[in-house]
């Protein structure tokens, strides 16, 4: 006899909503941000985002930046530079 197990477990924590949103759409140009964090690729993956993103919202405008040391925090310096420019913030990091 065969037996299936399921390998989903019970979850000992509540689901959270996720509602943090950034607003893309409308008269003004919304500025996102796409952070690299440094590791291999991450600059190209994040490029890619970047395209699909101007080609579903032309209107968008991106910054790019690169953490470039993926094993620390990201400096103050950066996230205060990422915040004053950017309604919203894209991290990511490649492989």
């Amino acid at each position: 006899m065969i037996e299936y197990l399921n390998p989903n477990a019970s979850v000992g924590i509540e689901d959270t909503p996720y509602d943090l949103s950034v607003r893309v759409d409308g008269a003004s140009t919304t500025t996102i941000g796409l952070l690299a964090n440094g590791f291999p690729d991450s600059v190209e993956f994040l490029d890619e985002v970047g395209a699909a993103l101007s080609r579903l919202r032309p209107g968008i405008s991106l910054k790019t930046y690169n953490k470039g040391n993926a094993t620390i925090p990201a400096p103050e310096k950066l996230l205060g530079e990422i915040g004053g420019d950017c309604v919203g913030v894209i991290a990511a990091y490649g492989h």
